[in-house]
């Protein structure tokens, strides 16, 4: 069947992008405003852009016409912000995280989530968290009064101790951080721990199987 887009209501090509393109990772993103208050929120439009320079991108959305996210206001005051990866052990605060809370409020402090202080950024980073990337704005693209993508330099990352195999080498155990990604619908969510190899084929290997 097709869907053409072009005539279609904003809602319904959302629904059919979110109910696609799947699993997608969760950023769950701190920042703070002008004066230092701190926000939390996650968002699923999100991935690594580029290795080098090392960029991740969020799209963030508003909550409705005229009001942006809190998150992209308080990016767009001080240019920074930390993304911290959404664990199966967190997800239910992360959830929480993403309720509409008005502004000003922190949605750490309702999550019962603690932080850890950044090293390159101000914002901290969510203590719960396997993996945190401090980042500093790079760009913001805007796609409309409503929607935009927040583009970050990766200035540091920390990853929990007991997921790092070798340091020296940078080598991380992927399945051990059970991480989850967001699925389709109002509130499906995928773990990573089902797994399946497949190596690369080499131009050589290909053209000796012919």
């Amino acid at each position: 069947m097709l869907f053409d887009f072009t005539a279609l209501d904003p809602k319904d090509r959302s629904k059919l992008l979110l109910a696609t393109v799947v699993p997608r990772p969760i950023a769950w993103v701190v920042s703070a405003n002008a004066g230092g208050g701190l926000n939390a929120a996650p968002f699923s439009f999100f991935n690594a852009l580029s290795g080098d320079p090392p960029v991740v991108g969020i799209g963030i959305s508003s909550h409705r016409p005229g009001r942006p996210k809190d998150s992209r206001v308080n990016i767009q005051q001080t240019g920074q912000f930390v993304v911290s990866l959404v664990s199966e052990e967190n997800a239910e605060r992360m959830n929480v995280t993403a309720i509409d809370f008005d502004y000003g409020v922190n949605e750490l402090a309702e999550a019962g989530l603690t932080t850890l202080p950044s090293v390159r950024v101000e914002p901290p980073r969510i203590a719960e968290s396997p993996v945190s990337m401090e980042c500093e704005l790079l760009q913001v693209v805007d796609f409309g009064p409503d929607s935009a993508l927040v583009l970050g330099r990766v200035v540091a990352m920390h990853v929990r101790d007991e997921a790092v195999v070798d340091a020296a080498k940078h080598y991380i155990d992927t399945p051990g951080l059970r991480l989850v990604g967001r699925m389709h619908g109002a509130g499906w969510y995928a773990r990573t721990t089902d797994l399946f190899e497949m190596p690369r084929i080499t131009l050589k290997d290909w053209k000796r199987s012919r």
